[in-house]
């Protein structure tokens, strides 16, 4: 019989903390699954189980998974028990590919190009690139998926002769790592970040419910000569995806 996951986790909790009981325990089962030390499928065992482990009640064990399922770390599956589905994908608001965050975190990235094309240049995309609307740009769109799961739906406009947008090599790597590959070397972006609910496409990519809440961010990237290289409108999964901000304080007399 396979032992469950969780006793293979150092628990520690501190019944003196003013933090309850059943957040300090999810905080650190979240903390588990997003370090890999819960892996996607494995199963977390019975609620008696933990209970008597870490000597806490059943409701305070409860209420802890029932936080990381309404979070979608956790599922509930009838005649399995609780398993650990996934970690949130928590990324870093700098200049980085995402194909190469998720790397990093050992999230297991991969991707479907679903449009490889030369259209005309929308009003958006010819702004932020300084071309004329209608002028020809290349579109490329793309599924991101971590551990084979939905998470991010890219669409970029580039400029035309840019670079070769070959299929095969951008559904083995990330956008930002074929432009350096080519010599291109980026240098800084603005970034608008945002949120809305999916319209019933998105939703059907990204194994979503129409409506369900969507993280969205807008980006204008430039090389190292002011050029503008790339605008991007990408659509994240809110269950799935967070941007991480490192917040400062500005000193007292500064506007």
């Amino acid at each position: 019989m396979t032992e469950p996951a969780h006793r293979s986790l150092d628990l520690a909790l501190d019944r003196g903390s003013p933090v309850p009981l059943y957040h300090q325990l999810a905080q650190q089962l979240e903390a588990a699954i997003e370090h890999g030390a819960l892996t996607p499928g494995s199963l977390l065992g019975n609620e008696v189980d933990l209970s008597a482990r870490l000597g806490l009640s059943r409701p305070t064990v409860r209420q802890a998974i029932r936080s990381l399922v309404d979070k979608g770390l956790l599922v509930r599956r009838r005649g399995v028990g609780t398993q650990v589905v996934h970690s949130q994908v928590k990324r870093p608001l700098e200049l980085s590919s995402l194909y190469d965050d998720l790397e990093a975190a050992g999230q297991g990235p991969s991707t479907q190009v679903v449009r490889n094309e030369t259209v005309p240049a929308p009003a958006d995309a010819a702004a932020a690139l300084g071309l004329a609307e209608g002028d020809e740009v290349v579109l490329l769109e793309r599924l991101r998926r971590t551990h084979g799961q939905p998470v991010a739906l890219l669409c970029n406009h580039l400029p035309p002769g840019l670079l070769d947008l070959d299929g095969a090599r951008l559904e083995a790597t990330g956008l930002y790592r074929v432009m350096r590959a080519a010599g291109i070397v980026l240098h800084s972006a603005r970034q608008t970040v945002g949120a809305r609910s999916a319209t019933a496409e998105e939703a059907a990519r990204l194994d979503e419910q129409e409506g369900a809440a969507l993280l969205t961010m807008q980006r204008t990237a430039y090389d190292d000569t002011g050029r503008p290289v790339e605008f991007g409108t990408h659509v994240y999964r809110a269950s799935r995806y967070a941007f991480d901000f490192q917040l400062m304080v500005r000193p007292r007399g500064s506007r």
